[in-house]
């Protein structure tokens, strides 16, 4: 069964309109969207921006680069197993997507993710809470639709169905946030759980987000929409996202749930009878054949030393994630694309949901782990506050000429500022603190 062309038409637009394809170049629209992504800068930058593990510490945990090229492996790995484990005339068949468009959603879910990894991020909410906040996936959408280096208005200028594939939140800030306690004096008072940003799209990108779902009905965008607040002080969150956010968010979640574990485990912070204390009686008490049968024997190679035996019981479990995976319909709503969703079965989703939360325990939250986190928000902080007192002074050349056109227009050139920090890796913004806070570093020739 095949897709009527005109069904498929209003996903492969861009905001830039149609553009002719280059002399002899037969490459799909998603095909296109992935090389943009693939030779951005925004991209690259990623290769030295913090996953979980600070990098610089040692030359082997990984960073979002190596974490978004693993996510984009998954998602292809549960389109594959979909395609092949259903009949071909299921209907949502007709809707999955191809290679060339998961790998694209997954390679740039993270793109808009600050240096210092989620630190950064609530350091940058925290500096912006009063003009918009900061969000990394808002940030992500925002490099894509009108950031980006590929057109001076439109950002990458990517097809509208990659746009809904990234767009795992699909509600404006204004909508979704709570209320924050009174700002500290002084940022050494800053405790970062009370500035976690709310998970959205930016109000500026209201347009780009009307945009995006303008091929849904009017029911479908209100559904798409719906927000549910838990406390009155708590941000609000979305309740629904796309067949192709819904594999990316699963790939996503495989890759931190497995691939971040093997990291904390060759690093040593994660020792086979912290394994046996906290998380292996968790994983056999749900009962699956699966665990049952394996999980004694990938313990044992998780924690052999040999890295071929490590990388088989990895294998093993992101294996079994992705063949397990299967298609749900959501009801409440028309179109294929919002409809039908990607899942785990209960007794997997918990087993990652375990996996996740034991890192969240015994790596995120470690204290040696989190100093990091707070000295990088400490620098992100500082360096804001320099910026924005005297922007036209101390932001590079071209970023302040857009901060000045920017206010001039009747803007407050905050969100410039933003962009620019959220854009650094971790080496650049350190490199910056020290020009400058630190007498005794940085110099006039030492290129920024």
């Amino acid at each position: 069964m095949t897709i009527k062309q005109d069904e498929m038409l209003p996903w492969h637009e861009r905001q830039s309109g149609y553009q002719p394809s280059r002399d002899n170049d037969y490459r799909t629209p998603y095909q296109r969207d992935r090389a943009r992504i693939i030779h951005s800068a925004a991209f690259r930058r990623l290769q030295s921006k913090t996953q979980i593990l600070a990098i610089r510490q040692n030359d082997y945990s990984r960073t979002r680069l190596t974490h978004s090229l693993e996510v984009a492996q998954i998602g292809n790995g549960l389109v594959h197993q979909l395609k092949h484990s259903a009949p071909a005339d299921a209907p949502f068949q007709r809707w999955l997507a191809d290679t060339a468009l998961i790998e694209t959603v997954c390679l740039s879910h993270d793109i808009g993710h600050p240096p210092f990894g989620h630190g950064g991020e609530v350091a940058l909410n925290f500096m912006m809470n009063q003009n918009g906040g900061f969000e990394g996936n808002a940030q992500s959408l925002r490099i894509l639709g009108k950031r980006g280096s590929y057109s001076p208005l439109y950002g990458m200028d990517v097809t509208r169905r990659t746009l809904l594939g990234i767009l795992k939140y699909p509600v404006l800030h204004n909508e979704v946030v709570g209320n924050y306690p009174p700002k500290p004096e002084r940022f050494r008072q800053f405790k970062a759980s009370d500035w976690a940003p709310p998970k959205c799209v930016y109000q500026e990108e209201q347009d780009l987000l009307s945009w995006i779902i303008a091929p849904f009905s009017d029911k479908d965008k209100s559904t798409l929409q719906h927000t549910q607040r838990f406390a009155p002080e708590c941000h609000a969150k979305s309740s629904h996202a796309s067949f192709d956010t819904s594999i990316m968010d699963l790939a996503d979640d495989i890759a931190y749930g497995v691939h971040d574990l093997e990291d904390a485990i060759v690093l040593g912070m994660v020792t086979k009878e912290m394994w046996s204390d906290h998380l292996e009686p968790k994983l056999a008490s749900l009962a699956s054949p699966f665990l049952t049968e394996h999980l004694s024997r990938i313990k044992t190679q998780l924690f052999s030393r040999q890295s071929h035996l490590r990388k088989e019981a990895i294998g093993s479990l992101v294996s079994w994630f992705i063949t397990s995976c299967q298609v749900v319909e959501n009801t409440a709503f028309e179109h294929p694309l919002l409809r039908f969703q990607v899942a785990l079965p209960e007794g997997q989703r918990q087993a990652l949901a375990l996996l996740k939360n034991f890192e969240m325990q015994h790596i995120i939250q470690r204290p040696e782990v989190q100093m990091l986190v707070y000295k990088g928000q400490q620098m992100l902080l500082e360096m804001f506050e320099a910026l924005a007192a005297d922007p036209s002074r101390l932001l590079p050349r071209e970023i302040a000429q857009e901060w000045q056109k920017n206010t001039a227009e009747g803007h407050h050139g905050l969100r410039i500022i933003c962009d620019y920090m959220a854009s650094m890796t971790d080496d650049y913004a350190s490199r910056m603190y020290n020009k400058l806070f630190v007498p005794s570093l940085g110099s006039v020739f030492e290129p920024m």
